[in-house]
């Protein structure tokens, strides 16, 4: 009996330490500048107010629009708030990006909202069923969930660009 075929979905793991927005924003221009079409969405921080806990961007990979993925709470919130709306946002911008058969599909983590189901859980579910290479990032407190999620499939990588695109370089030609 031979064992299922790898699923073409990578995680880069990292930790609080690690700057993986920045890290993936750099694999999606080098692979882009490499003719990869590539579609999703990478996270930026947002210069706030001194104090902000968490002011957040998404951009689209493919048109460059940015959008605000948290919303204001008011000057004496301490919380994060992630805007309900703006992953809504994300998650039509993933599904388009497969709907017009980009080559590599990047979501830009695999966290909290995800682990509980939500989030861009079902975009990165509907990409790994139709065979759809993605890479993501996952925080190490999120690993075992991220497992449990893949069935332990796909690839976990080092919070390093070159790892990204020798991971990117193995890949079978799809088509």
């Amino acid at each position: 009996m031979s064992s299922a075929p790898a699923l073409p979905i990578a995680a880069i793991v990292y930790n609080p330490e690690i700057d993986v927005d920045a890290l993936m924003a750099e694999a999606a221009r080098q692979l882009s500048a490499r003719g990869v079409r590539i579609g999703g969405v990478v996270q930026h921080e947002v210069p706030g107010l001194p104090g902000d806990p968490c002011g957040m961007a998404l951009e689209d990979l493919e048109s460059g629009e940015r959008f605000a993925l948290s919303q204001e709470l008011g000057s004496g919130s301490e919380a994060c708030r992630l805007d309900t709306a703006a992953l809504a946002q994300a998650g039509a911008v993933l599904r388009g990006a497969m709907e017009r058969g980009v080559d590599l599909l990047i979501v830009n983590k695999f966290g909290g909202q995800e682990v509980f189901g939500a989030g861009l859980r079902a975009e990165i579910g509907l990409a790994a069923s139709n065979g759809v290479p993605l890479l993501t990032a996952v925080g190490e407190r999120f690993l075992d969930d991220w497992r449990a999620f893949t069935g332990n499939a796909g690839q976990l990588l080092p919070a390093e660009l070159e790892a990204v695109l020798a991971w990117w370089a193995g890949l079978p030609p799809r088509g």
